[in-house]
């Protein structure tokens, strides 16, 4: 048996390699696949005049379905021509590959039902892969099994963040929660936004996250694996609160990133430094909203939901009387030892942050004590979340729970919902990047740092946008930017690691580098073109749609980071949700 499984492998290895090579890089469309009646469209980039394409069995034996290109486009992003391969009046299930004559033959793909299903489960299990303070067994983590990283039970005051009661060098225990990017270490600002998107993924679809499971220690229990997870870091963000005041510390962290070793070889020691405003808001919209949603799991989780809101009170307080404290670690760095040079995720605006908090907590309390904070919020532009810019999430939460809110908030929400619906129409009607079929690509602005988080927010707003009008025009713009970040781009990767026959195989990202597995962690989403390549490694492709190397080296195209991650969570899955209402009419 052994003998015979291991010739299938070999052979099997052998025909994905042949028919990989034969793949011509000039096709570039979703590597996953497509829904049975959504939308398919294939990009052939610089493809001769004239040119027709077929739709073929992985095997090439059969033709199942043949069309002619569209007009040529060229991108404004690139110095790539292409033309529109659109099969979408193609339905029949199965396996195959796409032909152009001249050009060659796509990776490739699936047309069926649930087609994201496994996409959308790596998506959340990642997250079980970057869990600090316990070791991930092999019936969860399979090939990626690792050793107990960072116990966090002996981290150290650093001088920035002394309080009272609490000197330099104090000893508090801060475990748990997820490593927060490629590095080890633990911020509680990037957790704030990363939190809110996975939280407003439940909220959202309940009735799916209910019964998705992913296989996390926690499975077995009554609680969604998708709340567990977020659980496992929202038992950390309660031990960053000093409670004999309600601030929070801006991270755990070591003083310098450790190099690209296993995280039980990272024994660097470890501090809390100081507290801000930033990460104390942020806590609180995190805190607010966890506990509106845990109190359906009291019975499980008895206590949480209180615990939560008391949590959040007494931070709101805190930053009350606290409401401009900077982190700015080059300042610091001046005045307190050691210098702390890791990941800064500095802000100096909070007015986002006093607003997305004050909507957590009135649609938690519907105390319209925290209205007046809204209220005053001036929103003139709306912008997509980051880390640094959290009124969507507010503006989100507003909407989705509008009629368990005070009757005195509806002409706040009123207005928000009038400039969330142009900001999502402004996109639609601007076409984003027409050469590659996606909305994705409004402006250069678009291909940033963490350029693919920014596809999966522009999804996200579409999708609300859809969630609290009905109308349908939303769904396929957000359903091509997972066709962009699956492999439908200039560069031709897919842009999630372990999905697709050329995903990213080399991210930015500790363990998958030093655990001597060729195969990197799956389910991680990786930033994606970045024209200002910051880390100065080799690009062989330097334009702006194009600017990606798949290196560890690449920290500005290749890390991976959970409030990128997050938003592709909310996406997948929420595309597995609605996928019975992309209809291609």
């Amino acid at each position: 048996m052994f003998k015979l499984n291991t010739l299938f492998i070999v052979i099997f290895a052998s025909l994905f390699l042949q028919l990989y090579a034969q793949s011509s890089k000039q096709i570039s469309l979703n590597q996953i696949g497509f829904y049975t009646n959504a939308p398919k469209v294939a990009i052939i980039i610089n493809a001769p005049d004239g040119i027709k394409f077929y739709v073929l069995s992985v095997n090439k034996k059969d033709t199942f379905f043949k069309g002619s290109l569209c007009s040529p486009v060229q991108s404004l992003y690139s110095s790539a021509i292409t033309k529109n391969a659109n099969f979408s009046d193609f339905k029949k299930a199965g396996d195959y590959i796409l032909y152009v004559p001249t050009v060659g033959f796509s990776y490739p793909f699936k047309i069926k039902k649930n087609v994201y299903h496994e996409v959308a489960k790596a998506s959340i299990k990642a997250f079980y892969f970057q869990r600090a303070s316990m070791p991930l067994e092999k019936q969860y983590a399979g090939d990626w099994a690792r050793k107990e990283g960072h116990p966090d039970t002996a981290v150290f005051i650093h001088a920035s963040a002394v309080s009272e009661k609490r000197a330099a060098n104090t000893v508090i225990s801060t475990p748990g929660g997820w490593y927060d990017a490629g590095d080890y270490n633990k911020y509680i600002v990037n957790s704030g936004i990363t939190m809110g998107t996975m939280m407003s993924a439940y909220e959202d679809f309940p009735v799916y996250f209910d019964t998705l499971q992913t296989n996390i220690p926690e499975s077995a229990d009554a609680i969604p694996d998708l709340l567990n997870e977020v659980l496992y870091n929202l038992r950390w963000m309660f031990t960053m609160q000093d409670k004999e005041d309600g601030g929070v510390y801006h991270k755990c962290t070591n003083a310098k990133f450790d190099a690209m070793i296993m995280p039980d070889a990272a024994i660097a020691k470890r501090y809390v430094v100081q507290k801000g405003t930033a990460p104390t808001l942020d806590f609180v919209a995190v805190m607010a909203q966890a506990s509106r949603i845990y109190k359906k799991f009291s019975p499980q989780l008895p206590g949480l939901a209180d615990s939560c809101l008391i949590a959040a009170k007494l931070a709101w307080q805190w930053a009350v009387k606290n409401p401009g404290v900077i982190y700015d670690q080059d300042e610091m760095n001046k005045n307190f030892s050691p210098p702390v040079v890791t990941g800064a995720y500095g802000d100096k605006n909070f007015k986002d942050e006093f607003f997305w908090a004050a909507c957590e907590l009135l649609a938690c309390t519907s105390n319209t004590a925290y209205l007046d904070t809204i209220q005053k919020r001036s929103i003139n532009e709306m912008t997509l979340p980051s880390w640094s810019d959290v009124d969507l999430p507010g503006c989100y939460t507003l909407l989705r729970l509008r009629k368990l809110l005070p009757a005195t908030a509806n002409v706040t929400i009123d207005l928000i919902t009038k400039k969330i619906i142009n900001l999502a129409d402004n996109m639609i009607a601007n076409g984003g990047n027409k050469a590659f079929a996606t909305i994705f690509g409004q402006s250069k602005n678009d291909f940033i740092w963490g350029s693919s988080a920014v596809a999966m927010n522009e999804s996200i707003l579409l999708l609300n946008v859809y969630l609290f009008t009905g109308d349908k025009k939303y769904l396929s713009p957000a359903l091509g930017n997972i066709d962009y970040l699956l492999g439908r781009n200039a560069t031709g990767y897919s842009f999630v690691t372990g999905f697709g026959a050329r995903a990213a195989m080399h991210p930015h990202h500790r363990p998958s580098v030093a655990d001597n597995i060729v195969a990197p962690v799956p389910g991680l989403l990786v930033g994606g073109p970045n024209p200002g390549m910051q880390d100065k490694c080799f690009y062989a492709d330097t334009e702006t749609e194009t600017a990606y190397t798949d290196d560890d080296c690449a920290y500005a195209s290749n890390e991976i980071a959970i409030n990128w991650n997050a938003p592709l969570v909310y996406v997948a899955n929420a595309i597995e949700a609605l996928q019975s209402q992309f209809l291609n009419k």
